[in-house]
This record gives structure tokens, C-alpha cells and sequence, in this order.
């Protein structure tokens, strides 16, 4: 008998758990295991097979009990952005309102295009016993059930209808997670009668195998059509996005940009793509960026766009560069490299910036563009600075990032995600070392904020063990999701939380005022249904779930700062701040939202007219 004709019998669920274990990655040279373990909540639709097969591989794939399984999936996709795509987590919820839970982190997931498995329990496929527990009955279509919601928000989507099928299923997943184009969540539907079937698999299929991510090479003609507009730039600017860290372009973009004295701006997801301090640095583009990126985009006649999908926050709403400016997009991925009708260099961008380097070999942007961009940078710097003062008025989002951000290990890992707080850590935030930065914008979701540093901090134990994972939350983002806090106590995993609290949904209180509207159902003092006014006692609910927790003013942050750093447990700091005062006014370009075409309010009716006399600046692409 050849070794391709030896068998093993196994179920549908040990031959998943089998194969998983015997997947690794290169990275740097180094062999590990591309899954490092799971999130997962048991129920009757995956404890009895896909639990009996997690528990004899739990050595090899720790898996982490969630609390609630949108968190898990959270965690997941945290995990696999802190690992910079290389590694992915799996997530396993039980058939019916478990698995429903993961709809919102694999949506998440699909919008950051981070690699998550999701291995969840479906109805039984013979029906007999149907219909079952948590099952949800289409009377035309029994086929149909809740797991089909998924097909909207994962990369790839299957359900395993017999054993045999995993040979085929289970590889397409894994490449999908780790193909740098298709890259995001995977969802396979495990039918519980299914999970226990048996089936001779070729002992093979589990040999190990080391896996590596691909590098596309640019075509040689995009390469040289993109050289001939940069060469002829006056006012050329780079933007980095996040796409620069997932290709290891780190350095080969700023060996770019110091060898062509190209500006270089950043998006949400490519902050920290260079240091505060490195000289062509000139912050954050868009809708929550800097004065001195916007400034410069409006006058930038080239702008090569680098692992970015130019959201509206970066593009403000395609206002913030001028219409005649042409765009290089350097992308993987076609889809992004070519929006807004740009010239395309479709490839990976570390291989595509050092062909393109070749090309443009001896061009430099005129010094004046540069030296006028480097200036714009300092008055901004400037701006920072007094912006994060204490005491510059009343506490501020800005004011807590400026202390924690003097404080802070060069490395440590600041993790936000919804509401105000994006905005002002991305625009006050001073970079201190590269990758340290989690601004989860793609969906800007509620709840990711806890969850997510969970998440980053198991991954930072494999990376950074000695350093912290910082989260910035409002008090509306911890009132939907907090129950992390217990995960990273039971976990021994350490997170240093700081909720700054202003009394509800301030940011979006903001944007109603901001449009002529009545403060209505977002401050918890302007909700009519609010009868009984009072605000939540963080530090005791924090210390109730494990935590060491404290409550201070914002001349007592620094200080409480300290002490949470020299902690060994997750520590909550809670700080009160000004719903009205203190938001970051620079610095915002044009931001499209839906306003009342008709209404009876002259103040809604003049911030229409006000919103829509810019539109005029709108570039109009595809």
C-alpha cells in the first residue's frame, strides 16, 4: 500500500480540528502554526462532536472561552490584524441565536479584510428531527436558515453536507484567509448530525504543511505608465494605508519617500506607518485628520494611493484632493487599486514600490512642495500639542490621549474603534513605534474596543509579551460590550482600559447639532425616556468582573496611568469628559451625510443648504 492509500477514520469535526493543527507559516524565517487557536461558547449544536475533538488538540489550539460570541469574533479579528494577517483565529458558536451573534464581527471582519474562521453549528441534514431546537423554518425552502446570512459578510461560505466534503472545503477556506486579495472571514456551516459522521480520510491530507503569502508582482506596463505621470509631478503625495504593513512595506515606502522627498500622509488604517517625528510625515488625511495632510492633498496634482480602499473618511468624501489630481493606486487587489478611476499598479506593495523606484529613478519632488509640506506639519504639530494640554480647557478626549501617549512604552498597542474617540486618537495620536496603532474604522463598530484588546493581547503575548495593550472606550461602546474585561482576567491576558465617559452617544450628538438638530436620544440627559437621570458607576461594575478599577479626574490620569502600568491585572481607569467642549476642531475635511432636502426647521434647512455648498468640490469617479 502507498502512503497515498493509507486511512485514517475519523469524524467531520476531528478531521477540521486534525487539519488545522497541521497548518503552519513561515514568518522571518520561523515555522508556526497559522492558527493560534480559537474563541469559543458551547451549545447543543457544537459541543458534543466538535468540542469532543477541540479538547484532545487543546494543547496546540488553546481555545478561549468568549462571553458573548460578537465578541469572540472581535477578539479574532484584533488577533489577526495585531499578526498582520499571517495568523488567523477561529471562532465556534453553537446552531441558532450563538452563532446569529457573529454576524456583526464577521461583517466587521469582511469590511477590514482580516482573516477569521468560523466554524458554527447548523440543523441537522437528514430533518428528522426537525424541526429542532433554535431552527428557523422557510416553509418554501428548507435549505434555508440562518446560516445563510453569512454569505453577505465572509469571503468564502460553505456547509458541509458530508464528511469527504472537508477535503475540498476546509483547504479553500484556508486559502481564502491567507490570500492576500480575498483575504477575510471564512464560514463553514457543520450540521450537528454531520459533525459526527465518519469518514476514511487519506492520512496525507494531515501531513503538515508550511504555508507562505503570496507575492503578486506589478505588470511591467502599469509600472511604466505610473513612472511617466510621477515623473511629471510638481506636488506629488504619497498615502499610506493600511494595505503597508500587510505587505512588510514598511521600509521599502520610506526608503521611497526619502529617496523621491515625496510627502507621505496616512490613513486611519495606516497610522503608524511612520514614526511622529520622521520628516516627511505629515499626518492624517480626511474627514479626522490634520490640517497639514488635507492642505497639501488639495494641492497635490499626483497622488500614488498604497494599500489603501479609500474610504470617505480618507477621500472626505472625494473632496479632499482637486479634480484634476491623478491617483496611482498601488493595490492587490484590483478592485481598490482601481477606484475613482485611478491608474492602477495592481500587485503587492512592497515589490510594486521598488519597481516603481526603478523607474523613477532620479526624480525628486521640487523642494519647494516638500519644504512647503514640512511646514504645514510643524503648525500642525504645534496644534497637537496644545490641543492634549491639560488644563486647556474642560477634559478632553484629546487631553487623556496626550497623557497616555507621553507615558506609554514606545510599543505598546492602543486599540479604538467607535464613536469620538477614532477621530481624536487618530488625529492627536504622535506614532512612537510602527504598528502600534488599531483604529478599527473600516466598520467603526461598537463593542470591538474591549473585545478587540482582548484579542490584540493574546497576540501581543506571542510578539510583545512585555508590553501593554491600551483601549480607549466611550461609555457608550462599554455599555454594549464590556464582559471582555472578565475574559482577560480569567485569561491572565492584561488590559489597560481607560473609559472616558460623557454621558452617552456624544459624538453623534455632535453630528445632530452640527445638521440644526435638537439634541434628542443620544446624551442620556436630552433622552425623553430617561426618566430617571444618573450615570453608571464604571469603576464598581469594572472591579465586579475582575478588574482593578478607579475613578479619577483628568489631573489625576497620569498618575492613575502609572499605577496601571505597574499592574499585573487588567485595569480600568474611568474619567469623566465634556460632551460639548474639548472636541478637536481642525483639521476635518467634508464629510457626506443625509440631510433633509424639505423641512419646517430654519436651522436644519441652513445646515443643509451649508452641507450641500461644498459639494461642489466632489470629485465624480466610479
Amino acid at each position: 500500500m502507498g502512503l497515498s492509500d493509507k486511512t485514517i477514520t475519523l469524524t467531520t469535526a476531528q478531521a477540521i480540528i486534525r487539519y488545522l493543527a497541521s497548518q503552519y507559516i513561515e514568518i522571518d524565517g520561523k515555522k508556526i502554526r497559522v492558527c493560534g487557536g480559537g474563541f469559543g461558547i458551547f451549545g447543543h449544536g457544537n459541543v458534543t462532536c466538535l468540542g469532543e475533538a477541540l479538547h484532545d488538540y487543546k494543547d496546540v489550539l488553546p481555545l478561549y472561552r468568549g462571553q458573548n460570541e460578537q465578541g469572540m469574533g472581535f477578539a479574532a479579528a484584533a488577533y489577526a490584524k495585531a499578526h498582520l494577517r499571517n495568523r488567523f483565529m477561529f471562532c465556534t458558536a453553537s446552531a441558532g441565536p450563538g452563532t446569529a451573534n457573529l454576524l456583526t464581527s464577521a461583517a466587521l471582519a469582511h469590511a477590514n479584510r482580516l482573516p477569521m474562521l468560523m466554524l458554527c453549528g447548523d440543523t441537522f441534514l437528514t430533518r428528522l428531527p426537525d424541526p429542532v431546537l433554535q431552527q428557523l423554518e422557510h416553509f418554501g425552502d428548507p435549505t434555508f436558515g440562518l446560516n445563510d446570512a453569512f454569505k453577505a459578510v465572509s469571503r468564502y461560505w460553505d456547509r458541509i453536507t458530508h464528511p469527504a466534503q472537508v477535503l475540498n472545503s476546509l483547504p479553500a477556506a484556508l486559502n481564502t484567509m491567507l490570500d492576500p486579495v480575498d483575504c477575510g472571514p471564512a464560514f463553514l456551516g457543520l450540521p450537528q448530525d454531520v459533525q459526527g459522521w465518519t469518514y476514511d480520510y487519506p492520512v496525507a491530507f494531515f501531513d503538515e504543511r508550511v504555508h507562505r503569502i503570496r507575492r503578486q508582482a506589478a505588470d511591467v506596463s502599469e509600472i511604466a505608465e505610473a513612472a511617466e505621470i510621477l515623473k511629471s509631478a510638481k506636488r506629488p503625495m504619497i498615502i499610506a494605508g493600511g494595505g503597508v504593513q500587510y505587505s512588510g512595506a514598511v521600509a521599502e515606502l520610506t526608503a521611497f519617500a526619502e529617496v523621491h522627498a515625496i510627502p507621505v500622509v496616512e490613513t486611519i488604517a495606516g497610522r503608524a506607518n511612520f514614526l511622529n517625528d520622521h520628516v516627511l510625515n505629515i499626518g492624517p488625511l480626511g474627514v479626522t485628520g490634520s490640517n497639514s495632510a488635507n492642505t497639501i492633498a488639495e494641492q497635490a496634482d499626483v497622488i500614488l494611493a498604497v494599500g489603501t480602499r479609500l474610504q470617505d473618511f480618507t477621500t472626505g468624501s472625494w473632496t479632499a484632493f482637486a479634480k484634476e489630481a491623478h491617483i496611482i493606486g498601488v493595490n492587490v487587489g484590483r478592485h481598490d487599486a482601481a477606484k475613482h478611476m485611478s491608474r492602477t499598479i495592481v500587485g503587492d506593495a512592497k515589490l510594486a514600490l521598488l519597481a516603481l523606484g526603478r523607474a523613477v529613478y532620479g526624480y525628486s519632488a521640487p523642494k519647494v512642495w516638500t519644504e512647503f509640506a514640512k511646514n504645514e506639519r510643524f503648525k500642525w504639530s504645534g496644534f497637537v500639542t496644545e490641543n492634549t494640554r491639560l488644563d486647556n480647557g474642560p477634559s478632553s478626549y484629546a487631553q487623556a490621549i496626550g497623557i497616555v501617549n507621553e507615558l506609554c512604552d514606545p510599543r505598546d498597542r492602543v486599540v479604538a474603534a467607535a464613536g469620538g474617540l477614532p477621530a481624536e486618537v487618530t488625529a492627536n495620536w504622535k506614532t512612537r513605534d510602527i504598528g502600534t496603532v488599531d483604529v478599527e474604522f473600516g466598520f467603526s463598530c461598537m463593542g470591538y474596543e474591549i473585545a478587540g484588546g482582548w484579542g490584540a493581547r493574546i497576540a501581543q503575548s506571542e510578539i510583545d509579551p512585555d508590553n501593554d495593550t491600551i483601549v480607549f472606550t466611550g461609555d457608550g461602546s462599554y455599555l454594549l460590550m464590556n464582559s471582555d474585561i472578565y475574559s482577560s482576567v480569567l485569561t491572565d491576558k492584561k488590559l489597560i482600559i481607560l473609559v472616558l465617559d460623557n454621558g452617552g452617544f456624544a459624538v453623534i450628538n455632535k453630528l445632530q447639532k452640527n445638521t440644526g438638530n435638537e439634541s434628542f436620544n443620544n446624551l442620556i440627559a436630552d433622552t425623553p425616556t430617561a426618566i430617571r437621570q444618573m450615570r453608571v458607576d464604571f469603576e464598581a461594575h469594572a472591579r465586579s468582573l475582575g478588574a482593578v478599577a478607579e475613578t479619577v479626574e483628568m489631573s489625576g490620569l497620569a498618575a492613575a496611568f502609572k499605577r496601571a502600568k505597574a499592574s499585573d491585572s487588567t485595569y480600568v481607569i474611568c474619567a469623566q469628559v465634556d460632551p460639548f467642549e474639548g472636541w478637536t476642531q481642525e483639521g476635518h475635511t467634508w464629510w457626506e451625510v443625509g440631510t433633509p432636502h424639505i423641512t419646517e426647521n430654519p436651522k436644519v434647512r441652513a445646515a443643509h443648504a451649508d452641507q450641500e455648498s461644498t459639494r461642489s468640490r466632489q470629485r465624480k469617479g466610479v
